[in-house]
């Protein structure tokens, strides 16, 4: 029993670790879109999305070829650090806010390419790990 309380708070520092990494990452980001691009666009969530889910192809992708381990690496990077990278909550309130300030365009530009683009980079992320001999 005690093993298990052992084993479970290491699971959750790991967890801890790799989501406060994630969350500072995503600030630095965000930050970085904002200064680069201005306002009129959410870039920054944009941005976060996209490498995020190029990381969790390249992730899933070097589990599958048994390069890393499944675990530390999906619960220190898959939870931890992605999880707190990519948040498609924000997502979703700054495709709302664009609606609700009438720029429909901007939404369904938002949409579009956090979901098609997110999804085309987490393909691409396993398949640079999976054609690599």
């Amino acid at each position: 029993m005690i093993l298990n309380a052992m084993n479970s708070l290491k699971l959750y520092m790991m967890i801890a670790m790799g989501g406060a990494s994630g969350a500072c990452l995503r600030y630095f980001l965000s930050e970085t879109m904002l200064k680069l691009l201005g306002r009129g666009f959410p870039f920054g969530t944009l941005t976060v999305n996209i490498l995020g889910s190029l990381l969790m192809g390249i992730l899933y992708g070097l589990i599958e070829k048994e390069i890393i381990a499944v675990s530390p690496a999906k619960t220190l990077i898959g939870i931890g650090l992605l999880g707190a990278l990519t948040t498609f909550s924000t997502f979703s309130m700054d495709s709302l806010l664009l609606l609700q300030q009438g720029h429909f365009f901007k939404m369904a530009l938002n949409i579009t390419l956090n979901v098609v683009v997110c999804i085309f980079m987490a393909w691409l992320g396993l398949q640079l790990v999976m054609q690599k001999g």
